[in-house]
């Protein structure tokens, strides 16, 4: 996606090889010109899918999931990271750690906002090492829920999970796929590049 990978370069800080901060339009404050644009790619992608709901894990996730929502509309679903007093029982739970803040969350779904006759697309704002969107099929998999495919903004290509999701014939549509973070720049997979 031409604007996604545009803002990228132009606002998007390399901390490491493996670290891009995306925090002035993505994952802190939010850019709602590009969420839209990225929502209406996804439901472009994802238009021969029936989707009856969209799920997505807080906080990063809930922007481009929403638009997504509000082009479809398909209600959002996010799985919490932190129980609060009025979600403690009546759930789906599953574990996932997070590569860029090097800790592990359980995450949690009311039984009540999904069930087997969803058809759920997840979506989230970045793929690493995979581990969100394992976390995520697995909740979609106690709702006895079909997943017709996966939305990422951005796809650290460099690393695993994307691979790993793929070869278990899971549909993966990322809108900005890295290549490498070396040397401070960003470089990008070419369109069908893996």
């Amino acid at each position: 996606m031409k604007l996604l990978k545009e803002k990228m370069v132009k606002e998007g800080k390399v901390l490491s090889e493996t670290i891009l901060k995306v925090d002035s339009f993505l994952n802190h404050q939010i850019d709602p010109l590009l969420m839209k644009e990225v929502g209406d790619e996804f439901a472009n992608r994802y238009a021969d899918q029936i989707i009856t709901k969209i799920l997505t894990i807080e906080s990063s996730g809930i922007a481009p999931a929403t638009f997504l929502g509000l082009t479809i509309g398909a209600p959002v679903v996010f799985a919490r990271k932190r129980k609060s007093l009025t979600l403690t029982d009546h759930l789906y739970s599953s574990k996932v750690h997070s590569f860029t803040k090097n800790e592990t969350n359980e995450i949690s779904v009311s039984k009540n906002f999904l069930s087997a006759d969803d058809n759920i697309i997840i979506i989230d704002d970045f793929l690493a090492n995979g581990e969100a969107v394992k976390g995520l099929l697995d909740i979609a998999q106690q709702a006895g829920a079909q997943v017709v495919g996966v939305g990422i903004v951005i796809e650290k290509g460099f690393q695993e999970g994307g691979k790993l999701l793929r070869e278990k014939g899971l549909r993966i549509e990322s809108l900005a796929r890295i290549k490498s973070l070396a040397g401070g720049k960003i470089e990008f997979f070419e369109d069908g590049e893996y």
